[in-house]
């Protein structure tokens, strides 16, 4: 949003459905700098302003995620999705399984917005006018936060795990933190959660999806952004790489099955295009 208008309107939004200045939630009333660069946080531990306390409409561009957070969060269309994406992965999966031969099977997944969900940590920080895409409180959600899983995710890896099919979950969550987040998938009782399945950062996702590769072949690959299946996609602003999904059409669907998630990602400074005629109401 660029204007003070259209920031006005999705914070009087925002408040409305309850997500910021919620009881509990630590608001800052800071300034932002400029450029949507994250404040150093008040940690004096001095009680949260409530509902009525809230940053004023520009002092929180946060807040206009907060759409796509109810979306991810509470629409049927988000879990309907959700559910296609993993009930089309375990028809491809069944078609390779009939042809694997001598094969030693495997698939690829990622883990955030694909097999679990982080919404509430998005959430958290946005109703705290927190600037979450520097990411700076990730690590400490990775060590204590509880996601929850994505609705048919579970059901799938179960099912390829007794189908014999190798899981490499290859994320970009913290190589720090590995053992904390093997715990959580260990709590969410996820299949194949050992040290040689789950590898997150440090070497490029291409370099890991290799290495999975190595003495499997991987006949599906799961994820919720473009780099999670090739490398090309990395590093692209949201028009390039609408160009190479042009390219790539044919492996949506087949071996690349993708997760819905409209919380964060390179489109998110996209520019709108809007219809250019004046606003008529009837």
């Amino acid at each position: 949003m660029t204007t003070g208008m259209n920031s006005a309107l999705v914070w009087a939004a925002v408040l409305a459905a309850g997500i910021i200045g919620t009881a509990g939630a630590e608001v800052s009333t800071a300034p932002q700098p400029a450029g949507g660069a994250t404040p150093a946080q008040d940690t004096s531990g001095a009680p949260a302003p409530q509902a009525g306390m809230a940053a004023a409409p520009a002092e929180c561009p946060v807040a206009e995620y907060a759409m796509a957070l109810r979306w991810q969060q509470a629409s049927g269309e988000a879990e309907a999705l959700q559910r296609q994406a993993y009930a089309l992965a375990r028809l491809r999966l069944d078609e390779a399984l009939a042809k694997k031969g001598d094969d030693k099977l495997a698939i690829v997944t990622d883990l955030d917005e694909t097999v679990i969900d982080n919404s509430a940590l998005i959430a958290r920080d946005v109703a705290a006018c927190h600037d979450f895409s520097g990411w700076d409180t990730w690590k400490d959600w990775e060590r204590t936060g509880k996601p929850t899983l994505i609705p048919g995710a579970k059901d799938f890896l179960d099912y390829a795990d007794s189908q014999g099919v190798a899981i490499f979950y290859i994320s970009d969550r913290y190589d720090e933190n590995k053992d904390a987040t093997m715990a959580t998938l260990t709590a969410l009782a996820l299949p194949q959660v050992t040290g040689d399945r789950v590898l997150l950062l440090g070497p490029p996702k291409g370099d890991r999806r290799a290495l999975a590769g190595k003495d499997h072949r991987i006949v599906l690959m799961l994820g919720d952004t473009l780099h999670d299946f090739d490398t090309p996609f990395e590093g692209k602003d949201a028009a390039p790489q609408k160009a190479r999904v042009a390219e790539t059409a044919d492996r949506f669907g087949v071996d690349w099955i993708v997760l819905p998630n409209p919380t964060y990602g390179d489109f998110s400074k996209s520019e709108l295009s809007g219809w250019d005629a004046p606003i008529r109401t009837e």
